[in-house]
């Protein structure tokens, strides 16, 4: 089993930045690519940024492309998701997520198979 723990969310307004982190415990983590999706109220969960098992590549949504950064430190069994330039549409629950299967690097929600509770991340003035 793995235990996906997210942190780091809260309140912030227009134009601020936070950093999420998702620790992991139990079954390794570090030779699986690794995903943050969101989901807000009445909407469908969507991908918002994966990264490979060795943080070499990433791919992310195009509406944070160039705002969030996703990164990782194996040593910590932590992912991390660092968001800037925040906007009111990017008001959802965080969630972090482990894919089925080892290496790669994955978009698509299916491919997923443990998730976190998630965190709160509120844009607003």
């Amino acid at each position: 089993q793995v235990q996906l723990v997210e942190s780091g969310g809260g309140l912030v307004q227009p134009g601020g930045s936070l950093r999420l982190s998702c620790t992991a415990s139990g079954r390794i983590v570090s030779t699986y690519g690794m995903g943050w999706f969101r989901q807000a109220p009445g909407k469908e969960r969507e991908f918002v940024a994966a990264i490979s098992w060795n943080g070499g590549s990433s791919r992310y949504a195009d509406s944070v492309r160039g705002r969030f950064t996703i990164s990782r430190d194996n040593a910590k069994n932590t992912v991390y998701l660092e968001m800037n330039s925040l906007k009111p549409e990017d008001t959802a629950v965080y969630l972090c997520a482990r894919p089925s299967n080892s290496y790669g690097i994955w978009t698509k929600r299916v491919s997923y198979e443990y998730w976190g509770q998630g965190t709160q991340v509120t844009v607003s003035s």
